[in-house]
């Protein structure tokens, strides 16, 4: 059971060092642009 913790607290660790990496690269701002691209195409604006 202890080896399934460490293991989730490492894969924890990867994932929020890659959303840092992300958010410093400036991704989230393309990714909002994208979904708000996708919403107004699904209620007739685009």
């Amino acid at each position: 059971m202890k080896k399934r913790s460490i293991v989730s607290l490492v894969l924890l660790a990867v994932g929020l060092v890659f959303i840092v990496i992300g958010a410093a690269r400036g991704e989230a701002n393309a990714v909002m642009q994208k979904a708000i691209m996708i919403c107004m195409e699904c209620i007739g604006l685009g």
